[in-house]
């Protein structure tokens, strides 16, 4: 046999027997150090069932398994009693950790209070089908709030978008979605708004009549918008604002005071030295009379 040959497959095997020790001793050492390094596992609080929206967590609502510690969500629990009596204000699935941000405060008590944010108000609207967008007026989704009816000086109704962007907290007495996606009958939607904004919808729904229109829940532009007359739906001009009409004042002349009348004059006088005898006398006599010749 050639040597040439003979020193390749001897350098060949060589080789081959160094790559597999090594590659043997890092499987080992692997195997080692796994072996060595012990998992540490902590217990979290999940859910044992499906809990809705609204409710108070109870001690057979949840139970504790064993995960390991990289696992452990952040905002989790590790023990039951921290999460028992506190108000769900997100539904939970079977087996889901319950988590600080699903859970409302110990003591504001169950439904839909937990779920309004300080500061915030929960206003309902008392809604039929086609005004409740048929029914997909949901909770969780998001609407614009329309109102239609005659402001003051105006000859026809105008439709004008007073809300925009107002999360729907609950559609009638269902705090959370239909598990099967489907359409509420929803004679009351329930929504979340600041106080000004609940004034607004107090007085939309006593002066004239409230539309939702369901929106992208991802859209959260607020656009401004002119309303609508009656006379945009036909192309003609738009009324103008009626004039309040004149009122009439009825005002009494004043009275001018009629000047009182100048007292006449009295009469002239003349005096006239009469002598009788030896008796000298003044005597007074009317001046006219004695002018025009009388005695």
């Amino acid at each position: 046999m050639d040597r040439r040959l003979l020193t390749v497959v001897g350098v060949s095997l060589l080789f081959a027997l160094v790559v597999s020790g090594i590659f043997y001793q890092m499987v080992v050492g692997r195997k080692g150090a796994s072996k060595s390094q012990k998992v540490q596992m902590r217990e979290l609080v999940v859910a044992s069932r499906p809990l809705p929206v609204g409710s108070n967590v109870r001690a057979d609502d949840v139970t504790v398994v064993k995960v390991p510690v990289d696992q452990f969500p952040k905002d989790g629990f590790g023990k039951v009693a921290e999460v028992l009596g506190r108000p769900l204000i997100s539904s939970v699935l079977l087996e889901e950790p319950i988590r600080e941000g699903r859970l409302g405060a110990r003591g504001t008590g169950a439904g839909l209070a937990p779920m309004i944010p300080v500061g915030m108000r929960a206003v309902s609207v008392r809604v039929n089908e086609v005004v409740g967008v048929a029914g997909f007026a949901l909770p969780g989704m998001r609407v614009d709030v329309l109102v239609t009816g005659r402001p003051p000086g105006r000859q026809g109704s105008i439709t004008k978008t007073v809300l925009q962007n107002i999360l729907v907290l609950s559609a009638g007495h269902n705090i959370d979605q239909d598990s099967k996606g489907q359409p509420i009958n929803a004679p009351v939607v329930t929504l979340l708004v600041t106080p000004e904004q609940a004034e607004t919808m107090t007085l939309a729904g006593s002066e004239g009549r409230i539309q939702l229109v369901l929106r992208n829940t991802g859209d959260q532009t607020v656009q401004t918008t002119a309303g609508r007359e009656v006379a945009d739906l036909y192309g003609l001009p738009r009324e103008a604002a009626e004039k309040p009409a004149p009122q009439i004042v009825y005002r009494t002349a004043p009275v001018k005071a009629t000047p009182a009348a100048t007292p006449p004059a009295p009469p002239a006088t003349e005096e006239i030295v009469v002598i009788r005898g030896n008796q000298k006398t003044v005597e007074v006599v009317n001046a006219r009379k004695v002018g025009m010749g009388q005695p």
